[in-house]
């Protein structure tokens, strides 16, 4: 995916694990995009600043402190309105119908080929929409957001 027609993508990573977060950092970056954030916690994503403007983040379900990634989306979807948001969990049952405002979902555990397959699909979808790459297995495309390419 480094050779990517598009401009870089903007990315914000929303994980409590440290070692997952540097993981998903290492595979977004060699994906030839930029991490513009980092957060543990709901608290953390509001305490970011906003000129941070995201294209696409990356969000946990169960995050520190107690807090949802589906209370983060929604901050990150009224901060960083052209955000995708894309949940990254273990826990995909949690996720509501109609995905809490969210574009999709990677389940974990998922592998390096996964994230970067899943990220190329997100790519294509957001920046020549509709994706010309199929639907990769690791990704589970909100209805709405995949309805927007039709």
């Amino acid at each position: 995916m480094s050779n990517h027609p598009h401009a870089p993508l903007s990315v914000l990573i929303v994980e409590d694990e440290a070692l997952l977060a540097m993981d998903i950092e290492a595979m977004v970056e060699d994906a030839g995009h930029r991490v513009v954030g980092e957060a543990a916690s709901l608290y953390d994503v509001e305490g970011l600043p906003g000129h941070l403007r995201p294209d696409l983040a990356f969000v946990d379900i169960q995050l520190a402190k107690g807090t949802s990634g589906l209370d983060v989306c929604a901050v990150i979807r009224r901060r960083w309105t052209d955000a995708i948001v894309v949940f990254v969990t273990a826990n995909p049952l949690k996720i509501p119908a109609d995905f809490a405002g969210g574009h999709g979902v990677i389940p974990k555990p998922f592998s390096r080929n996964g994230l970067m397959s899943a990220m190329r699909f997100i790519e294509e979808g957001v920046c020549d929409p509709p994706p010309l790459s199929p639907q990769p297995a690791s990704f589970i495309a909100a209805p709405a957001f995949a309805a927007s390419w039709s």
